[in-house]
């Protein structure tokens, strides 16, 4: 099993710099991503941006884990324009994810259709805008993994099963991430069991909940969780590593750092060193 980064918070690094310190800290995989803005965009890349990437991650030893566009890859409860741009960039990651011979695209899997339900969003309108996606990712070799983010369609495990009902294909997964289930009081433990076949990819990322605070605004309200770095909150880590391993999971574990208490560089730094003391 491996450790490595989500990009997003040094995605205005120039390229080679972030590669070269991701793997000064230790970093073994990238989880890259490539939207309008960033250090990689999908839909501006050169041939030539690509070799000179290749020849980076060869250079540095690292890998890509995964090409990723989450917010251009959301195509229910989005605006018409949102959704467009969407089918724009998703379609250039996936090709570009074949290009540099990376076999996982990450994206989301919308928001519910203003006046349905998650489970009828995406037995309903998903379909037509996902499934183009889904055959152009088989057609190019490359898997498609939806992270659970919770405002999203896959909320909790019945959004997950129903996504698979939809897309059966086995090319669709999960970037599995326990934190956005955790503090939902969702068995995360379980889910890596019962969607074993469908983890393609996990997210690292902790959850501080505060029960006092909860129990005086309740669970409605804000204020009482917040995402915090691995090992910082109360996910067992130990535990889900290795149910990970019991049930076959060998990939990545990829820290998505959301701690507003921590900047990106030193917040990549502590979770690395905290994940690779569990799986090293």
């Amino acid at each position: 099993m491996k450790v490595g980064i989500l990009s997003v918070p040094v995605r205005e690094m120039p390229i080679a710099e972030m590669i070269a310190w991701a793997a000064s800290i230790g970093v073994q995989q990238i989880e890259l991503n490539v939207e309008p803005g960033g250090n990689f965009d999908a839909t501006k890349v050169t041939d030539a941006d690509i070799a000179n990437l290749k020849s980076l991650l060869a250079k540095h030893n690292i890998s890509l884990s995964a090409v990723v566009c989450y917010w251009f890859s959301m195509m229910t409860g989005v605006s018409d324009e949102h959704r467009a741009k969407s089918k724009e960039v998703f379609a250039a990651a996936i090709k570009l994810a074949a290009k540099l011979d990376c076999k996982m695209v990450g994206a989301l899997a919308g928001f519910p259709t203003p006046g349905k339900d998650r489970n009828k969003t995406i037995r309903e309108d998903l379909p037509a805008h996902m499934r183009p996606m889904a055959d152009l990712a088989k057609q190019h070799g490359v898997k498609i993994m939806f992270e659970n983010w919770y405002a999203t369609n896959l909320q909790n495990l019945e959004n997950f099963a129903t996504l698979f009902e939809v897309f059966p294909d086995a090319h669709m997964g999960l970037n599995y991430d326990p934190s956005h289930l955790d503090w939902q009081e969702i068995d995360y433990i379980d889910g890596v069991r019962e969607f074993k076949d469908r983890i393609f990819h996990v997210h690292a990322k902790d959850v501080w909940v505060n029960p006092t605070i909860r129990a005086r605004i309740g669970s409605n309200a804000s204020g009482w969780w917040r995402y915090v770095l691995p090992g910082y909150g109360r996910i067992r880590w130990g535990e889900f590593i290795t149910t990970l391993r019991r049930v076959g999971y060998d990939g990545v574990i990829s820290v998505e750092h959301e701690d507003d208490a921590f900047g990106a560089q030193e917040g990549f730094v502590k979770s690395v060193r905290y994940l690779r003391s569990l799986t090293d």
